[in-house]
């Protein structure tokens, strides 16, 4: 039945999954269970599949804006064939998850503050700043206290960029569209502060990038 659907290649993907998944067992709990976990931007689904495999505790929701990319998460899906893994649900996550599509399997309008986990991978400097907006806004809103969002990729820290290999792919970013660009974690913790949101640790990974640990430290009401 999968036949006809093929994994989509993610070499940077491969590359940084283990990097990644050495942060999350530090911070995901293995032993309580019922957990949720809810992934923002899950690409071809790579990390999805890696990651819930190594965590069965805890129900693993990927998302995708991009719903060409659905075929490649559900056969990645197949492969890791790790129960708590759901089929993917199309999520703007520039928009208010009440009106996310809410005819799919979650109605994210009755999702309040259920989830204890949501991670973002490689997506804030290949999108507009409206989306970074919106990935704090809907953590404050979909994250339980207490819960943590945790996202990774490249960022500048307090105006600086580097190395400069970095400094070079943020001016790319920026030709190929100007909406694009490498965030300052300082930018991003100003949107955090007004969501109820802290930065809690900042680790530094290969290949020039970071995994930022946030964590919702009140709830908001709408």
């Amino acid at each position: 039945m999968m036949s006809h659907i093929r994994k989509l290649s993610n070499p940077a993907g491969e590359r940084n999954k283990a990097p990644i998944l050495e942060v999350l067992h530090k911070f995901l709990d293995k032993s309580r269970p019922n957990q949720k976990l809810l992934e923002i931007s899950s690409g071809v689904g790579l990390h999805a599949a890696y990651f819930a495999s190594h965590f069965p505790q805890i129900h693993y929701q990927p998302s995708e804006y991009d719903t060409s990319l659905f075929g490649s998460i559900e056969a990645y899906r197949a492969e890791a064939q790790a129960p708590n893994l759901q089929p993917p649900v199309a999520i703007d996550i520039s928009q208010p998850c009440t009106e996310w599509n809410n005819d799919q399997a979650i109605n994210f309008a009755n999702c309040g503050e259920s989830y204890d986990y949501m991670l973002n991978i490689n997506m804030m400097h290949i999108s507009p700043f409206e989306c970074s907006e919106g990935l704090f806004w809907n953590a404050s809103r979909l994250l339980k206290t207490g819960g943590l969002l945790i996202t990774y990729g490249p960022y500048a820290v307090d105006g600086v960029l580097t190395p400069e290999s970095n400094v070079q792919f943020d001016a790319s970013l920026k030709y190929r569209n100007p909406s694009w660009g490498i965030r300052d974690v300082r930018e991003l913790e100003k949107l955090s502060h007004g969501n109820g949101i802290n930065l809690k640790q900042m680790f530094d990974l290969p290949a020039n990038n970071k995994c930022l640990i946030w964590e919702k430290v009140k709830g908001l009401q709408n």
